[in-house]
């Protein structure tokens, strides 16, 4: 696509991936719908933890801030949509293309990491991806953490979506800038992650699997444990409609705010309480 360059994009993303662990390991999972790549630390004989990032330029590396005090007591694995940007590689047209495709997919990327059942989780978009999989696949999901969660409990701001619609309709590097720069609220925001999210403009995705929110009975029948993060200063959602939507749709969820963060400043800008829920949750019996 016109604007998008592939080096420039590789050099970007292996410039934020260079803060993960020193001996972390780039993976990759050959699925029916191509070739997966999987960012991976920690002892690889731990319980595994699969994590999704959000959408747009997110990519698995942007879990950087959390790789290494996760990877202490979980054998992580960061995945990169397949079809999004990232270095996974679609297999021509045969990238999913409904919310079963996502469950077969993400099937088949446990199946070749050698792993029966894992802690999963995403932000963003990918917290949706992360819902509907245990919804589909419970027994495979141990625990299910749901960082500041799109279209699982509330819908988007209506300002919010006005802001995202030039950098949808025509992405561009400065686009993306701009409207990063005011769902943050103007924070200072990690130099190299920003590169590369206007690296990621204009990247040849396939069109997102997306669908409505996940059913209230289906929510009210989960039996996974979830812990909820919202971010408090979102404009991507009511955080306050989120926490109480899903207190009252999922049973003995566990929801805290996380205090001077946005949306999109997750999970690489995210507050020490991020890892500290995180790691009391996981470590739960």
């Amino acid at each position: 696509m016109a604007g998008y360059d592939s080096d420039v994009f590789r050099v970007a993303y292996d410039k934020v991936l260079a803060n993960w662990p020193a001996d972390h390991e780039a993976l990759t999972v050959t699925t029916p719908f191509g070739r997966t790549r999987v960012n991976a630390c920690g002892p690889r004989d731990a319980p595994a933890l699969l994590l999704l990032p959000g959408g747009g330029g997110a990519t698995s590396a942007s879990w950087y801030a959390q790789a290494a005090e996760l990877g202490r007591a979980r054998r992580v694995y960061a995945v990169d949509l397949i079809g999004a940007p990232g270095l996974s590689d679609p297999a021509g047209d045969r990238h999913p293309r409904t919310v079963a495709g996502l469950a077969d997919w993400l099937d088949a990327v446990l199946d070749g990491l050698g792993v029966t059942e894992a802690d999963v989780g995403g932000h963003s978009y990918g917290a949706w991806i992360a819902l509907q999989y245990a919804l589909r696949a419970p027994g495979r999901v141990r625990r299910l953490f749901l960082l500041d969660p799109t279209q699982c409990f509330a819908g988007f701001k209506a300002a919010y979506l006005l802001r995202a619609l030039p950098m949808l309709v025509r992405p561009t590097p400065r686009r993306v800038r701009a409207f990063l720069e005011w769902e943050t609220g103007g924070v200072p925001l990690d130099p190299d992650w920003l590169r590369l999210q206007e690296a990621a403009a204009g990247f040849p995705s396939r069109r997102p699997v997306t669908g409505p929110r996940p059913a209230a009975d289906a929510l009210r029948g989960l039996r996974v444990p979830v812990l909820l993060l919202v971010a408090a200063s979102s404009r991507t959602h009511d955080p306050t409609e989120v926490t109480a939507r899903a207190a009252g749709l999922l049973p003995g969820v566990e929801s805290a705010v996380l205090p001077d963060v946005s949306h999109h400043a997750l999970p690489q800008g995210a507050p020490a309480a991020l890892v500290r829920h995180l790691t009391d949750f996981l470590s739960a019996s």
